[in-house]
């Protein structure tokens, strides 16, 4: 039996996506995302349209995708509610966001410089796409959907698989954001804030 369910957000599961930007003093802005899905060597990335890394990446016309693993989770939480933008939208400020420059420094990971864009690597993700933007359309009325392309990609040792240019699935334990909440291996990881603030309904907990 199905029930008629008016969803409050549709999450259903994607990967986190760690966006490195370059901002327009020349310093380093990271945001977390998970509206992104890929085809061929395109990818395209749903943000709001006020915050900073699309103001970034309609003037940079270029980023850095890098994708965290499971087990990087408390970092990627601790930028939840953090925006690179000094004005804060009357939405960021009902959410609870805070403004902060120096975001690689609050997650404590490592800005890497890229080869082929100015936007930042993530040195701790092992797996960095740098991209180019090719396009950039208003969606859904906050957001703005950004097309990418990849340029280039950097990929850990350790997950291609040898004599080969693919990644080795077994190896690879992507970070999950599935309706507000971060998963890995299909196993609930960490407490989220952004379900927090989207109020989303936590689990009772065993003690």
């Amino acid at each position: 039996m199905h029930r008629v369910v008016d969803l409050k957000v549709l999450y259903f599961g994607t990967p986190v996506v760690l966006i490195g930007t370059r901002n327009a003093d020349g310093t380093p802005n990271l945001a977390p995302m998970s509206s992104a899905w890929w085809l061929g060597d395109q990818c395209m990335l749903g943000m709001n349209t006020g915050s900073q890394t699309t103001v970034n990446m309609l003037r940079e016309r270029e980023c850095v995708l890098n994708l965290p693993t499971s087990d990087m989770v408390e970092a990627v939480d601790r930028l939840a509610l953090l925006t690179g933008a000094r004005e804060l939208t009357p939405h960021k400020i009902e959410k609870g966001y805070r403004y902060e420059p120096d975001k690689f420094g609050v997650a404590g990971l490592t800005p890497l410089a890229a080869d082929l864009v100015a936007a930042p690597r993530v040195a701790e993700c092992p797996i960095q796409l740098e991209c180019e933007v090719l396009s950039s359309e208003l969606f859904g009325g906050r957001a703005t959907a950004h097309t990418v392309r990849v340029l280039r990609s950097h990929v850990d040792d350790a997950l291609v698989v040898p004599g080969t240019a693919h990644v080795d699935p077994d190896a690879w334990d992507p970070l999950i954001m599935k309706f507000c909440e971060f998963f890995g291996e299909s196993s609930r990881l960490h407490p989220s804030r952004l379900a927090v603030a989207w109020e989303i309904p936590q689990p009772v907990l065993d003690h």
